[in-house]
């Protein structure tokens, strides 16, 4: 059965089109597209995650039922839309995507749910950011496949009752915590993506570069993967800027010099981490002496909003080592400094 996908507009948070950003620029859905595995047999890391996600395909399979209800969690650019359209790919059915800051009433949400049919997916981006309102019709959508419409107002009012045909729900986010207890508990599978080992992004580096056509060394793959933060759309995002490089600078291939001449031109050092990182880190060695400092003042300082930090650039920096986070606020860590070249003034605190 062919696939029908649907996309709306993303919200993307001010301040942070760049390379590294996990949001994806119009051009980049276009390229991802082609470079998104099909089938989960093709799906590279996350091993104990597909493993189970393969027993709940061939269990809904052999039931004949539809999926049931998944909520994917973890950092942006992780996969977590790309396994709900294997999912769908898998199941042999057609896949609606929105997200949540699309669906802004309750109507746009009954429009999407009755155009579903039997097995169908409907995946729901950022679905943390739904509304209240919308988030209360989703409810009965999810448990009795029923959904109750108020038309009118006042004593005209009138509930309509819309049975649905048996849909397969696949919510992500990237702030797990800040789901409602109500909707999270209407999941039946959890799933949570961790960042990519180096030799996971090598492989996938090394796929795109074979569907791209682009000619490259495997000690440029490398690097690229030890540059990719842990990040499958990151690293191919690196991939194709190192392959504009090769192009005009070089002759062509991608090799280990035009790699890291690439990659310093747009500030990505050896960590991976990039010009908004190591700002992170400057104004919170010296404006706040390396923390504690809360997250809100780190966003003040930097003229940003508090969650571009904490969803885009704090999971990585977190992950690294750089930052911790203590009872009192965001704090930088002796690895922070030590990559900076900073000098610690208050030595107690290591």
């Amino acid at each position: 059965m062919a696939k029908k996908i649907i996309e709306k507009d993303k919200v993307v948070p001010a301040g942070r089109e760049k390379m590294v950003m996990a949001r994806e620029t119009e051009e980049d859905q276009i390229l991802n597209i082609s470079l998104r595995p099909s089938r989960l047999s093709d799906f590279v890391g996350q091993k104990s995650l597909v493993e189970n996600l393969k027993v709940s395909l061939e269990a809904a399979k052999k039931r004949k039922e539809p999926m049931e209800h998944t909520l994917l969690s973890g950092p942006p650019g992780l996969g977590k839309t790309s396994l709900a359209h294997i999912i769908a790919h898998e199941m042999g059915t057609k896949i609606t995507a929105t997200s949540g800051p699309a669906i802004q009433r309750a109507g746009d949400l009954v429009g999407v749910l009755t155009n579903l049919e039997d097995g169908d997916v409907l995946f729901i981006d950022e679905i943390h950011r739904l509304s209240k309102t919308v988030e209360e019709y989703i409810y009965p959508a999810m448990e009795n496949f029923e959904i109750d419409v108020i038309m009118d107002k006042g004593a005209y009012a009138r509930t309509y009752k819309f049975n649905l045909k048996r849909f397969t729900l696949i919510g992500a986010t990237t702030r797990a915590g800040l789901l409602t207890a109500p909707l999270r508990s209407r999941f039946g599978i959890f799933h949570h993506l961790d960042f990519y080992e180096i030799e996971d992004l090598v492989k996938i580096i090394t796929r795109s570069a074979g569907i791209l056509n682009i000619p490259i060394e495997k000690s440029a793959t490398e690097e690229i993967a030890r540059r990719s933060r842990g990040s499958p759309r990151v690293a191919n995002r690196l991939v194709r800027r190192v392959r504009d490089w090769a192009q005009v600078k070089k002759d062509g291939k991608i090799t280990l010099e035009a790699t890291e001449e690439a990659l310093k031109s747009h500030g990505i050092d050896k960590m991976g981490l990039d010009n908004v990182d190591r700002k992170v880190i400057s104004i919170m060695h010296e404006s706040f002496n390396g923390g504690p400092v809360g997250i809100e003042s780190i966003a003040a300082t930097l003229n940003e909003e508090p969650d571009t930090i904490v969803d885009i650039v704090e999971p990585f920096l977190l992950k690294a080592g750089f930052l911790k986070r203590t009872p009192r606020g965001r704090e930088l860590t002796r690895l922070a400094y030590e990559h900076m070249g900073f000098k610690k003034q208050n030595a107690e605190l290591f």
